[in-house]
């Protein structure tokens, strides 16, 4: 059984971690006033100070990524400049041009989906019990993996057309793609996944996470349950995997790459040479040592699971805050709730980061779709992982990146609508392997 704090050590607990809480917030309030007395000789100060005061709130759970020493070059564009992206009070935006970047909104959005999406339309998402009503199980490696497949008869197109993997971030599942399954669906078969540790899938006691592991499982789930070449679609860490898959594997089992947000490793000790997060490593080093002792890491998932707390994360890393409704609360509070939680949640933030795509994207050699909304605290696009993917389709002729306006770390369910209109057509220009 998960061990949970007794209300007299919760008590014990709370007396240890709310001086920690005080002089956490203490120093990130003092940070931030001294930063803006100098908002003028650095922008990029207040990004550090953004991104320090939702990593302490136990937001760093898609990380960045090793920074790249290609530089970062912006195309200025009046509806559509860094200063819009990032909100920087007093920063000259540079007129360099980027290859292959463009900027999507959402009236490029309405009318590109009209001209390039052909019959496909725009779906009502699905009912969460309905996704639940049609998962199946796989068993991998003893374990039971949750996944869905999706329209379970398909059609001419989906015949011809490859099949969709579809694979979430950080805490979310197969209903976190509920906006996107039916209009995909439409002309792919669409499977998705919960993660080993996530959803409904299986969530072992001591299983020791790892992104290798979930690359892995992807690749076998493939080649058993898929077998066909399919086009991997990743959100956040769920990107990463892709990636790592992508890079392992031989051209029959992955045929494309769609990354939405793509993270940089599995937490933040991915990205110790950016100096924003080296300002926070002495923090990120208290959180691990806290989350190892039991009683202390139960009662901060307690606390980071409530319905409310849960609704501020996501309203901090969504750009469409209509989007953060009830049931997406409750897809991410539901298998929280599960045995076996706290111990994935455990050892995903105090484990090995993983591989980077520094390390990665050399060895892919397929066609590959960057989605990433512009508004993205967790991996914004002047980060170290925004400036090596924004720096990729200038060098690789297979890169295609789209900056979404006004969209957070979730593209895919805080403005479907501007993903489907760049993905659709995408898809259907795949060239015939």
């Amino acid at each position: 059984m998960q061990a949970h704090a007794s209300p007299s050590s919760t008590k014990h607990v709370s007396k240890i971690y709310e001086p920690l809480y005080n002089f956490k917030h203490t120093m990130i309030i003092q940070n931030y006033r001294s930063v803006m007395r100098r908002e003028t000789q650095s922008s990029e100060l207040v990004m550090a100070v953004n991104l320090a005061a939702r990593h302490a709130l136990f937001l760093s759970f898609s990380p960045l990524s090793s920074s790249s020493s290609a530089p970062l070059q912006i195309q200025h564009n009046p509806s559509c400049s860094l200063r819009s992206l990032l909100k920087f009070p007093s920063r000259k935006i540079p007129k360099n041009p980027i290859s292959g970047v463009v900027c999507a909104s959402a009236a490029a959005a309405d009318a590109a989906a009209v001209v390039a999406a052909g019959k496909e339309e725009s779906l009502p998402p699905l009912e969460v019990r309905e996704i639940d009503g049609k998962c199946k199980k796989w068993v991998w490696k003893g374990y039971a993996i949750n996944y869905l497949v999706y329209p379970e008869i398909s059609g001419d197109a989906a015949d011809v057309n490859p099949p969709l993997l579809l694979v979430h971030g950080f805490g979310a599942s197969i209903a976190h793609w509920r906006r996107n399954i039916p209009t995909l669906a439409q002309s792919h078969t669409v499977y998705a996944i919960d993660l080993i540790g996530f959803g409904a899938s299986d969530k072992p006691a001591g299983f020791q996470y790892t992104m290798e592991v979930w690359a892995q499982l992807i690749l076998d789930f493939l080649d058993e349950v898929v077998q066909r070449p399919t086009v991997l679609l990743g959100n956040s860490i769920g990107s990463l995997a892709c990636v790592i898959a992508a890079a392992e594997s031989s051209q029959s089992l992955v045929r494309a790459l769609v990354l939405l947000n793509c993270a940089g490793g599995m937490n933040n000790k991915a990205i110790v040479d950016d100096w924003r997060i080296k300002l926070l490593l002495p923090l990120l080093w208290l959180f691990d040592f806290l989350l190892k002792q039991r009683g202390i890491a139960s009662y901060l998932f307690d606390r980071a699971r409530q319905r409310e707390n849960l609704r501020n994360v996501l309203s901090s890393v969504y750009g469409n805050k209509e989007f953060v409704d009830e049931d997406l609360v409750e897809i991410i509070r539901r298998p929280a709730l599960d045995e076996g939680a706290l111990d994935a949640f455990v050892s995903i933030i105090t484990g090995p980061p993983g591989p980077t795509p520094v390390q990665l994207m050399p060895r892919i050699n397929l066609p590959v779709l960057l989605l990433w909304g512009d508004q993205d605290p967790f991996t914004p696009i002047d980060g170290p992982v925004g400036k090596y993917f924004s720096s990729l389709p200038a060098r690789l002729p297979t890169v295609s990146l789209f900056l979404l306006e006004g969209v957070g770390h979730c593209p895919h369910d805080d403005r479907p609508d501007l993903v489907h209109a760049k993905l659709l057509p995408w898809l259907a220009n795949l060239p015939v392997p």
